[in-house]
């Protein structure tokens, strides 16, 4: 569990239970629903079922400016549909996704999604559904989502129906460029279809995925009508931990999202560093946690492809935390951080 301090417990409380009557309907919604719970017999103890950051939607997270985190599916096969509908009933509202039937599970995702509309009452707009157009050469030839045969142009098209149809949306928030293709040309083809999709109202952002070139990364900034918004990259020492990227990335308003975020064989052994060990008992967090606090607070998008019901609401609790206005984390504590994890800033 996630221990918070006790003055925002308290904080909590009072929003969650400002009148009598507010808490006896509560607990009389939650009866009928399951989705609530709290145990005030553990002080300092976070133990929300549904934390208040599930009561906002994406669309106000987006507007208030601050952090948050994806929730990952690729590798959830057939338990891809269950784990989406827990992350969403833990309190995610941004999913990632791919049109990649090798390494994803789209119609799952789409599954889990309309699922947990049904169960907690929400609505399209309070989700925002990011996928992936995957090139052939990342698909698994016996399940490709579009014609071989095809042209490439032709493909991304047959992709994006692909995943509107499994997503069960009529719209995608952000769609990702899995990664770029054989030649900067190939890349611009599939990324001129994308730019048509956003004019047509069906995109609203593009991006791409596995892009570790920064001079391929401007190339494609530079040559792009309608710019990348978003960077989704692995998070590791292999790359230098994408520096010079994530300072393009913060010149020119991309935003920069990681994967594998803690499983980098450096920062797992750091993270396990007392000193972590010692920032994030101090501050209610987990060593995982405080990773992501960090990622967030140098502005950047963390996804948590956790399948641990615990760890969701752990995850959904920093988040919380900072959408509630809390500073977890100040400038001197994200340099010492970073030379505890041994990420250079700049």
């Amino acid at each position: 569990m996630v221990r918070i301090s006790k003055s925002h417990r308290q904080r909590n409380r009072v929003q969650a239970f400002k009148s009598c009557w507010f808490y006896a309907a509560l607990v009389t919604i939650a009866g009928i629903t399951g989705t609530f719970t709290m145990n005030l017999g553990k002080p300092n103890r976070y133990n929300m079922e549904q934390p208040l950051v599930a009561a906002i939607s994406a669309s106000k997270v987006l507007e208030g400016g601050k952090p948050y985190i994806l929730y990952g599916t690729a590798w959830k096969k057939d338990d891809t549909a269950r784990l989406v509908q827990e992350a969403i009933r833990s309190g995610f509202r941004f999913i990632d996704t791919a049109c990649q039937p090798k390494h994803y599970n789209e119609p799952g995702v789409g599954q889990g999604i309309m699922e947990a509309i049904k169960e907690l009452g929400l609505s399209r707009s309070d989700f925002f559904l990011q996928t992936k157009f995957t090139p052939i050469g990342g698909q698994d030839p016996e399940r490709l989502s579009y014609d071989r045969d095809a042209s490439l142009e032709d493909q991304v098209l047959q992709s994006v129906d692909v995943s509107l149809r499994n997503l069960r949306t009529t719209y995608i928030d952000s769609l990702v460029l899995h990664s770029p293709l054989r030649s900067h040309d190939l890349t611009m083809r599939v990324w001129r279809v994308l730019e048509e999709k956003v004019d047509q109202g069906i995109i609203r952002q593009l991006g791409i995925s596995n892009c570790y070139n920064l001079d391929h990364f401007r190339m494609l900034y530079q040559d792009a009508r309608i710019k990348p918004a978003v960077l989704q990259n692995r998070f590791y020492s292999d790359s230098g931990f994408d520096v010079e990227l994530r300072n393009f990335c913060a010149d020119h308003n991309i935003r920069y999202q990681s994967f594998w975020t803690l499983t980098s064989r450096t920062t797992r052994h750091n993270l396990q560093r007392p000193e972590v060990q010692n920032m994030a008992k101090e501050k209610g967090l987990t060593p995982a946690t405080l990773m992501y606090a960090y990622m967030m607070e140098l502005g950047h998008t963390p996804l948590s492809g956790t399948t641990s019901k615990e760890h969701m609401l752990e995850d959904v609790a920093v988040m919380e935390r900072i959408q509630g206005g809390e500073k977890l984390l100040n400038e001197q504590e994200v340099d010492l951080l970073s030379d505890w994890l041994e990420i250079e800033r700049e």
